[in-house]
This record gives C-alpha cells, sequence and structure tokens, in this order.
C-alpha cells in the first residue's frame, strides 16, 4: 500500500488574502500559482477575478468555504490566492529560445503527477540533463510550493515551467514547431534506445497509478518503454524520468565518455 501524505498547509507570507487584495495583484502582474474562490462569491467582484485571472494565466479553484477555512489565513472574504514560487514561461517563447540558440529542443510533459517529491527529482534531473522546459498543466499536478522547490534542491528555479490549460494543445504546438512527441508506457512495443531521442522531442510522462490519460495518449507520435529484467508493475516516475533522459543524452552524445 502507498503511503500518501497530507498536503503541507501553505505558509501565510505565501497567501494573498481577500478579493480587492488579490485583484490589485492580478492587476499588478504578481506571479501567482493559484486561486481559491468560494462558491458563494459572485457580482463585479467575482467577475473581476476570473477576468484578471484567465488574462493572466492563472487557474482559479471554485472551493466551499470550509476548503479556505483549512488555511488558517484568518478572514478571508472567500478568496486566497497562493504566489507562485516559480516563474512560469510561455511555451512557444522557450521552444524559439532554444532554437535561436542552435540547441535541439527537449521537454518534459507531466501528466497527473501529484507526489511533489516525485516532481521535485523531475525538475533536478531534467535540469541536470539540460531539459528545455517542465509542460505541466493548470489543474491536476501538485504545487509547485516550498516543499517540492526543496526536494527539486532549486532546480524548479532554474528550469523553465510552461503552465498550460491543455496539454493536448501543447502536443500540437510542439509538433507544429517540428518536435515529436513520445509517451512513456510500460506496454510499448518500442523501447526507449531505439527511439530517436537525439532529435527534438519531448516525452510525456503519466503518474504511476492512472498513466497518461488516454486522449493525450492518443495524439503522441509514438509510445516508448524502458526495458526491464523482471515483471515487476512499474518503475517510479521520477527514477523512470532520469533513465530516459540518460539514453537522450547518450543518444545526443553527452552521456558517453570521451
Amino acid at each position: 500500500m502507498k503511503n500518501f501524505r497530507s498536503p503541507q498547509r501553505p505558509k501565510k507570507n505565501t497567501m494573498i488574502i481577500g478579493q480587492q487584495a488579490v485583484i490589485e495583484a492580478l492587476k499588478e502582474g504578481r506571479a501567482l500559482d493559484r486561486i481559491y474562490i468560494d462558491t458563494r462569491v459572485q457580482g463585479a467582484a467575482g467577475a473581476a477575478i476570473r477576468q484578471h485571472a484567465s488574462h493572466a494565466g492563472v487557474p482559479v479553484n471554485t472551493v466551499p468555504e470550509a476548503k479556505l477555512n483549512t488555511f488558517n489565513a484568518g478572514p478571508h472574504d472567500g478568496c486566497i490566492a497562493i504566489i507562485a514560487r516559480v516563474q512560469y514561461q510561455d511555451l512557444q517563447s522557450v521552444i524559439s529560445f532554444a532554437v535561436e540558440k542552435g540547441e535541439t529542443p527537449l521537454f518534459l510533459i507531466l501528466d497527473g503527477i501529484t507526489d511533489i517529491r516525485n516532481i521535485g527529482g523531475i525538475a533536478r534531473t531534467a535540469y541536470c540533463c539540460g531539459v528545455h522546459a517542465l509542460i505541466i498543466p493548470d489543474k491536476g499536478v501538485g504545487a509547485l510550493n516550498e516543499e517540492a522547490l526543496l526536494t527539486s534542491a532549486g532546480a524548479l528555479e532554474q528550469i523553465a515551467v510552461c503552465r498550460v490549460n491543455s496539454l493536448v494543445k501543447a502536443v500540437d504546438d510542439l509538433r507544429m514547431n517540428g518536435i515529436k512527441v513520445f509517451a512513456s508506457e510500460m506496454k510499448a512495443s518500442v523501447i526507449a534506445a531505439n527511439a530517436p531521442l537525439n532529435e527534438p522531442c519531448a516525452i510525456v510522462l503519466g503518474s504511476e497509478d492512472k498513466g497518461i490519460h488516454p486522449t493525450l495518449l492518443k495524439v503522441c507520435d509514438e509510445q516508448i518503454r524502458i526495458p526491464m529484467a523482471t515483471d515487476f508493475e512499474s518503475l517510479n516516475v521520477s527514477v523512470a524520468t532520469g533513465m530516459l533522459l540518460y539514453e537522450a543524452g547518450r543518444q545526443r552524445g553527452w552521456a558517453v565518455e570521451g
């Protein structure tokens, strides 16, 4: 049985509390990770929060008051925003930057990975292996909070992170830029060593319990797997990431001696 831990409560100095304070933060262009708003908040203030958040690309979670109370933030007026610990970047800008530098693009797409320790470990390995950006969805992914940064040994503050509202659309954008998208799937017929990871590519990694969502899996160019000596259920996703990235490094020439 897996050992699940309760999510860590955000510290008060990482929150912006109250409807008007959140609106002002959005107007000022503050980097926000996520906004939580009471289901009962309507009217001009609620509309303004949602409008400014949509323009800024900040996810809004509509939640019951009880959820907001768990933050222990004091009077919250039905709205709490979490200040971002990482600076999210535009995917197309990162692609263009890599190409302009004459580098072969390499991206990781994280689908449904909620364990922040895994996300931190993935970020640390990705940064060491020259990945240009992590691509994450705006929902269904672990919070990139202080614990995630600590687990990543600071890598999450160094590597580009692109937050998108649709991973399927992100795959389309990558392919339009000539970047092939591989899905890491344990039942795939092609092993990673036989896939052209030396070409511009992105690798999709799913959660250990559910894997990659079928809709996302369908739009990937090819499925690849890591061969194993036994028929054990699966590898830890962070470990699998390291193995796939070092295979990409071997093919690209930097992970070989000489």
